[in-house]
């Protein structure tokens, strides 16, 4: 393998892919185009599809590092980018998707578009990586959607989401309007080391003591507070917590420093303090929220 972080595709890239996406991924010789499969319905005629196409025309230029988010929204922008390369309106995308990787290319990424579970009115703070239902992985541990890969767009590596939406020098949340919201509540998710990790959620228990429980996630299923029998167990030997909110969460970014004070917390998933764009989707059309002057007023 090449020793550069950034490689083309190719027919021997299949092996240097994380072994959960190898048997997901084909490979074809077609120049100026990316074919992308996803999971999800894409529909023409969504408003999130209007908000995913902004993104790309908005702040996708030729020649740019771009960061792949993981969710709906994220599938529906990467298509249309596919269409976009194809159709020759851009060139030369250097694509990271989200998963584990090389920190050293994240500091090359020059914008970056994700899903979020929810984001703060103003502040544009948002959670991440909530538990889906009906068996749906979280954005913690969920894959960049199928690829057919062609030779003119390279991948620079999986990298986490939090790397990638901290590192680029624009990130920008696609969301509908029922996830602008004011009153949060539901569930913070939190990765922690493995070892002593009770200790660990009776720390935040007591922090949030009366306002949230702390559940452990199970691996599959639903289980008690403990995580079952399976809990869930990442490729790093960490769990994760459920942090659920039964009051109002007042700020997030509060939630996250004393997140970030409690000793065996590797991460949450609570992004925050850092310049950001929310395009939200609605059937009256498209919200573009900056939060830079909040950010600028908090440091004066």
């Amino acid at each position: 393998m090449a020793s550069s972080s950034v490689l083309p595709f190719s027919s021997s890239f299949r092996s240097w892919f994380h072994p959960c996406l190898a048997s997901k991924i084909t490979f074809t010789r077609r120049t100026n185009s990316l074919s992308i499969v996803t999971r999800s319905s894409l529909s023409d005629n969504s408003a999130l599809l209007q908000a995913a196409k902004h993104t790309v025309d908005s702040y996708v230029k030729s020649g740019m590092v771009v960061g792949f988010g993981a969710g709906h929204a994220s599938d529906l922008a990467i298509h249309y980018l596919g269409q976009q390369l194809k159709a020759g309106a851009l060139k030369d995308i250097v694509g990271t998707p989200t998963c584990v990787g090389s920190a050293s290319v994240a500091a090359k990424i020059d914008v970056a578009f994700s899903d979020a579970d929810v984001i703060e009115e103003v502040t544009l703070s948002a959670i991440i990586g909530r538990r889906k239902m009906m068996g749906e992985e979280s954005i913690i541990q969920e894959k960049v959607s199928q690829f057919n890969l062609i030779s003119c767009v390279r991948c620079s590596g999986y990298l986490s989401l939090q790397t990638i939406l901290g590192a680029a020098e624009k990130l920008v949340f696609i969301v509908t309007e029922k996830q602008y919201r004011s009153d949060l509540d539901g569930s913070i998710p939190v990765l922690i080391q493995s070892f002593n990790w009770m200790e660990t959620a009776e720390e935040i228990d007591d922090l949030f003591l009366g306002d949230a429980e702390v559940w452990r996630r199970p691996s599959v299923g639903y289980a008690g507070p403990l995580g079952g029998d399976f809990p869930m167990v990442t490729k790093e030997g960490h769990n994760v917590l459920d942090v659920i909110f039964t009051s109002p969460i007042i700020s997030l970014a509060d939630v996250a420093n004393c997140l970030e004070q409690v000793d065996g917390v590797v991460e949450h998933g609570i992004i925050c303090r850092i310049p950001c764009t929310a395009v939200i989707a609605s059937e009256n059309g498209l919200r573009i929220i900056d939060n830079n002057l909040i950010l600028e007023a908090g440091r004066a």
